[in-house]
């Protein structure tokens, strides 16, 4: 028989969540969700030139798609608006100011697919700028959305650097300890004094 303890059981940590079979990790608690965007949510960099050819590609395809099935205007602006906060969340540091340039070359190109008047290639001119003028609500939106995204983050990075560059400074200005003899401590040095 073994005898009664009055200490409480021990409580171990939860082991550590298990990777999924598809790499990503099961979470529980507060942070699971946190964790499980950061998981999720790729942050890939794209230069200036890969943020306009994803707007461009992205848009041409959303073109065709409303070409083929709906042909609504307000369909083609909200994905748009998609298109915009994509390229101001995913350009890399560098090429920040690069953002707002090409969501507006890439609104351009998507209407001609979606526009459906076509006799020749003035008429679809013509359909082409008929739509960007009633459509100019949106392209102002996304635009100014990009520009809105891409200058907060530039702020942030600005600001980013001055602290770094303001505890650098402190760091260094910080007068360094007195080196210490590697035989004995100060205090055995004041012993060993007669």
């Amino acid at each position: 028989m073994e005898p009664h303890s009055t200490r409480p059981p021990r409580r171990t940590a939860a082991p550590p969540p298990r990777p999924a079979a598809d790499g990503t990790v099961a979470a529980t608690g507060p942070a699971s969700w946190a964790l499980a965007l950061r998981v999720r949510m790729p942050r890939p960099r794209l230069t200036g030139f890969g943020t306009g050819l994803l707007a461009v590609v992205a848009m041409l395809a959303v073109g065709c798609l409303d070409a083929l099935f709906s042909g609504s205007a307000g369909l083609y602006g909200v994905l748009y608006l998609l298109t915009c906060v994509a390229c101001g969340v995913w350009v890399r540091p560098a090429d920040l100011l690069t953002a707002p340039v090409g969501t507006p070359i890439a609104f351009l190109l998507g209407l001609f697919p979606a526009n459906d008047s076509g006799d020749g290639l003035g008429g679809q001119a013509m359909g082409v700028f008929t739509s960007l003028s009633l459509n100019a609500g949106w392209l102002y939106a996304g635009t100014l959305l990009t520009a809105v995204i891409v200058l907060v983050r530039r702020v942030a990075l600005v600001n980013r650097r001055q602290q770094l560059r303001r505890r650098h400074e402190q760091q260094r200005r910080q007068p360094s300890p007195p080196p210490r003899s590697p035989r004995c401590s100060g205090a055995q040095r004041e012993r060993s004094r007669p």
